[in-house]
């Protein structure tokens, strides 16, 4: 019961910690539910497969097979979700000139673009050591431990984000609820891994 407890209270804290952003002048706000429910369905696959690892996993083959899957749909994907995004398809390779010139910084038209690459290469390296740690928590716990850890990295991203950080805009106002929601996850956490003592017959 107390695993039980522990899950609902930190799905119940993820929510109220990103619904708290719904006002006008909160830094979530704006947020539709169409892009909520691809990232939702997006990572079904991965849900899946993390509950049915089965054998030991080699975290750096399992990641590497991810990252290159991820960026093979990614491609197929894109005439899709740059349509959706209102660039045409025939406009598209001038978008992406525009990307990688942003991304290494050169060229005259780059505002916007500032502390690149080294910010764009620090995201990927977090990115890289972020998924590795949680690969290594499947590889030695379950798949729920590993999601919940997960689930905990939410409202702390949007916390840091809100701060104001170099090359980030000034710091944004965060809602006492998500104040209350990253607490309620947080003691779902704890509750979830405390090991209750059984009585003895």
């Amino acid at each position: 019961m107390n695993r039980l407890a522990g899950c609902f209270l930190v799905a119940s804290g993820v929510v109220l910690a990103v619904a708290s952003g719904s006002d006008s002048d909160q830094m979530l706000s704006g947020v539709g539910i169409f892009w909520p429910a691809m990232m939702i369905a997006s990572s079904a696959f991965q849900a899946v497969a993390s509950i049915v690892k089965g054998k030991l996993l080699d975290i750096f083959v399992v990641n590497s097979f991810g990252s290159r899957f991820q960026a093979l749909f990614v491609l197929l994907f894109l005439p899709l979700l740059s349509n959706l995004k209102g660039i045409p398809l025939t406009e598209l390779p001038s978008y992406l000139k525009s990307g990688a010139a942003c991304f290494f910084n050169v060229g005259t038209n780059t505002t916007g673009c500032d502390g690149a690459p080294i910010l764009s290469l620090l995201y990927i390296i977090v990115n890289i050591v972020f998924n590795i740690s949680v690969l290594n928590l499947l590889k030695y716990s379950s798949a729920i431990v590993s999601s919940l850890a997960v689930m905990s990295s939410v409202p702390i991203s949007i916390y840091i984000l809100s701060l104001p950080l170099s090359y980030l805009p000034e710091g944004a106002i965060l809602s006492p609820y998500f104040v209350l929601g990253s607490v309620i996850l947080m003691v779902g956490l704890v509750l979830y891994n405390i090991s209750w003592p059984l009585k003895q017959d």
